[in-house]
Order: structure tokens, then sequence, then C-alpha cells
């Protein structure tokens, strides 16, 4: 067994192995990477990844990432298309083939079939001498020059090359096709990061108690407001017409301060010991800005106003905990 010294050692060779190759990938963006990422973007069909082996896995998760950030792709493992997955293919597609060698068997039966459809096809390929890139319509080379493995075999650099290669076509086809944060959202409505996307802080704030005091409210009825609502805190508002506007907020922090330099909080009021001016947020701002909001300013309280600066309610950051949003 290694020690903790020599196992760390090892990793750290891997990490900086995997980071040369990802780097000598700069110098293979030219042209070729431009012409496939036009050649995808304006295809009528759908994008297509085969490869086998280890590619194959990269191919996979290239083709979800495309899927999500608006560009429609699937897989089709290069075994299975030889035995009738090949049907999957329509004339409008582009398939783009995933490869280190290039030469493995079942690419070199897969390929002249794809060139006899008609279809365009694109080779990120570890190999430029290979069957495979001799065929392609473009290549996108991703050759590096060792494998982070000792032996210089497992599939590593290599796979890492491929991923970010196919993670550079699919963020160079979303700002081409100017793929936004609310399509983003439409794609991903589930989760954590869905409701990042798109949940609202009205959403959230209307399963509240609206705490509400005036200005001249007692000390004494200003707790009481805070006990029943169960939100901690009592915004101090004053009547305009259409509703309220908050002067203030009364939190448990006002509580403590009062309690530490008062003796008697008898002739006090909310607006005694009130924090003027509170953070608010509107009832239409993402709720994920609304926790920006809180952390920013280390609260764990917003009121919510509408457009006109009406009073709303309160949100709370436990309403956000509660939705999973953090």
């Amino acid at each position: 067994m290694k020690t903790h010294e020599q196992i760390q050692q090892i990793a750290l060779e891997v990490i900086a192995e995997e980071k040369k190759a990802v780097e000598s990938l700069a110098g293979h963006i030219d042209n070729s990477f431009s012409a496939a990422v036009e050649t995808i973007f304006c295809a009528s069909g759908r994008v297509i990844f085969t490869g086998i082996g280890k590619s194959a896995n990269i191919a996979a998760k290239v083709v979800s990432t495309l899927n999500s950030t608006g560009t429609p792709a699937l897989f089709m493992h290069a075994a299975d298309a030889i035995h009738g997955d090949l049907g999957m293919v329509q004339p409008a597609d582009v398939v783009v083939c995933v490869s280190k060698s290039g030469n493995t068997p079942e690419i070199k039966v897969l390929i002249p079939l794809v060139k006899n459809f008609g279809n365009k096809l694109i080779a990120i390929v570890g190999n430029t001498d290979s069957f495979l890139a001799r065929e392609a319509d473009i290549v996108l080379n991703t050759t590096v020059a060792h494998e982070a493995c000792p032996n210089n075999l497992a599939p590593t650099s290599s796979t890492t090359a491929q991923l970010v290669m196919g993670d550079a076509l699919a963020i160079a086809l979303m700002a081409c096709r100017n793929f936004t944060a609310a399509d983003f959202a439409r794609f991903h409505p589930g989760g954590a990061l869905g409701k990042q996307l798109y949940m609202r802080v009205s959403d959230l704030y209307l399963q509240n108690e609206k705490p509400q005091v005036t200005p001249d409210t007692p000390v004494r009825d200003t707790i009481l407001e805070m006990t029943t609502r169960r939100l901690g805190c009592a915004v101090v508002a004053t009547p305009v017409p259409g509703g309220c506007v908050a002067q203030g907020i009364v939190t448990d922090g006002d509580l403590r301060r009062m309690i530490k330099a008062n003796t008697d909080f008898s002739s006090l009021t909310a607006a005694d010991i009130m924090t003027p001016n509170p953070k608010s947020i509107l009832d239409t701002e993402y709720a994920v800005n609304a926790l920006g909001l809180m952390r920013t300013h280390s609260i764990t309280q917003l009121v919510v106003v509408d457009s006109q600066g009406l009073y709303l309610g309160v949100l709370h950051l436990h309403d956000i905990l509660r939705e999973g949003i953090i």
C-alpha cells in the first residue's frame, strides 16, 4: 500500500498530465472547429454522437449537455449502430464520431455506412492519420502526448480532451443560438438548479403571515405581533393610497438592543426601536436573488414590495431553504 504522501503525489501528477492535455487543445481550435459549429448550427436535423468504449461514454455526456443547451442531440453506440440502431440517423442529421484511435473495428464498419447515407461526418479524434480522420468531412483534433495512466494505456488524458472539445462545441452552439438563462430554465424545471432559474419571490412569501404594526404601536404589542406571525419580525408600515409603505422593521436583534439600552420599555413604540429603511425586494424577483441579498447583508428576512413600493409581506430565509434552492 502507498503512503498518504505517495497517493497524493500520484493524484497531482494525474491532474498535471490532464491539464497539459486540455491546454494543448488550444492549438487545435481553428477553422475546422468553426466549420463544425456552423455545420451543426445550420443543420435542419439533429446531431448524433457515436463512439465505442470510453469514447462512447464521453459522447453520451456531450449529448446530454447539447440537449440542455438548445441543440437537439442523440447518442448512438457504435456497436449497436451496426446492429440496427443506425436506423435513428435521418437524412438531415449530422453525425459526430468520438474516438481516440479512429481505427477500431466498429468505427471502420460504421463510417462507410454513414457516408453512404450522405450525412455530414465530424470526427473528434486523437489520431489524425486514422481511418476515421481520413473519412470525416471535418476533423477536430484531440491528440494527447501521453495518458495520465502510468502505462500510457487507460484512456484518461485522451477522454478528458474529448470531453473538453465536446463542451467547447456545446457552448459555442449555445452562444450562436443566443441561448439565455430563461431558455435554460425551460429545460431544467426540476431540482435546485431549476428552482434557481424560475422560482420567484411571489412563489414563496404568500404562504407566510403578514406581520405589520404602525410606528406608534407599543413595544408590547409589537412583540406580540412578532410572536403571533412567527417570522421573527414585524414590519413598521404607514398607510398610503392603495396600501402601506414599510418605514422600518423590528427583529429579534432590535429587541436585544432595546433591552440592553433601556430598563423601562413601557413608553417605547415600534418607531423607537425599529431599523429604518429595511431591505426589500420586488415580488417579481427571482428567489435566488433574494438569497443573494440576504447573504450580502447577513439578514434572514426581506420585506416584499410591489412595483409601486407597497408592502406585500415578508420572505424568510427558511422559505428558500425549504425549497432546496441553496
